[in-house]
């Protein structure tokens, strides 16, 4: 039998005038969880030594989890598949399908998350690339973003003859995952299909815009928007809160301050309806509403600060598809769960 706590100075049922948790002393929350989660005392025993009420003890390990003195974790059972947590996360979303890699190991010293998970990812969007039976003359369109870009580093699944293009325009980005003719150029040469190329920028100028949008070289990759059959974008976390964005967001933007995400640099907000933003009417690049037409469109993510982004881009519609890595698809289910 654990030696009996020694019981405070002052009653216990006391301790709080309200009869509420919350003015209990450290030390005795301490006591309360010691004994019920690390010595396997009953509540009813805790309540005896301490010299209280067993509601008293519910609302001691209550404020000691409140207070962080209690850490539970749930640690899925290893009996849990990678395919159930998948479709439970599909369900969840309301999507048709989630591919799941490896989890992304942490970063070595020097390196980050993203200099490790294109890698990681490239298999599982190989794999939903493949399941969506793309054909020689098929259109893949493809986003920009740090997620693409690393993917794009990797060998995918064999595509002969897709015709890959850009969903946004981005040959004035100076960084390279913004570049979208690169990435098209990458994902055309890892599925073997055929590259074309948007020479614009994503928001050109007022004078600009008219003229490029007359261009037929832009034309012809305009033209092949709508009648793509598949779209593999990443999805950019809450645009305010990243240290990289596109150069032509507005970075003090008072209508980006409700958006918690972005897919093909088209933002939106926790209910997932599309946020504007200065110059957006010449923004170039595929519209929201027109992701939810095309039959098969992937979003790649994964990491903490992209859930939310993730889950109102699936209430959104602009993706049916997702891949990302079991750590992320927890943490989902644990906020949809919560909500």
């Amino acid at each position: 039998m654990p030696r009996p706590a020694q019981s405070p100075s002052v009653p216990i049922e006391n301790a709080t005038s309200d009869g509420e948790a919350g003015h209990f002393p450290t030390s005795l929350l301490y006591s309360a969880a010691k004994l019920y989660y690390t010595e396997d005392v009953t509540q009813a025993d805790v309540a005896a030594q301490l010299g209280c009420s067993r509601a008293t003890v519910s609302r001691l390990l209550a404020e000691a989890k409140r207070r962080g003195i209690v850490r539970i974790e749930v640690v899925p059972p290893a009996d849990l598949s990678s395919g159930d947590l998948a479709d439970q996360l599909s369900r969840a979303l309301g999507l048709t399908t989630v591919f799941l890699s490896p989890p992304v190991p942490s970063p070595g010293p020097g390196r980050t998350v993203a200099d490790v998970m294109g890698g990681v990812l490239a298999p599982a969007v190989g794999r939903a690339l493949m399941a969506a039976g793309l054909l020689p003359g098929d259109i893949l369109l493809v986003s920009s973003g740090r997620t693409v870009y690393e993917v794009a580093q990797f060998d995918l699944v064999p595509l002969p003859g897709v015709l890959v293009a850009p969903t946004v325009g981005g040959n004035d980005q100076p960084d390279e995952w913004y570049q979208t003719n690169e990435i098209t150029r990458l994902v055309a040469n890892r599925v073997g299909g055929r590259a074309n190329y948007l020479f614009a920028p994503a928001l050109p100028g007022p004078d600009l815009y008219p003229s490029l949008l007359k261009d037929p070289t832009i034309q012809r990759v305009l033209h092949l928007w709508p009648h793509a059959r598949c779209a593999l974008m990443g999805i950019g976390a809450p645009p305010l809160l990243r240290s990289n964005i596109p150069q032509f967001v507005p970075p003090r933007s008072n209508s980006l301050r409700t958006a918690v995400g972005d897919v093909c640099s088209r933002f939106y907000d926790r209910d997932g309806r599309e946020v504007p933003f200065e110059g957006r009417d010449r923004l170039i690049a595929v519209e929201l509403e027109a992701l939810r037409h095309i039959p098969v469109t992937i979003a790649v993510a994964v990491g903490a600060e992209k859930v939310e982004s993730i889950i109102a881009g699936a209430q959104g519609g602009y993706f049916n598809q997702l891949v990302t890595d079991p750590v992320t698809a927890e943490a989902i289910l644990a906020r949809v769960a919560g909500a």
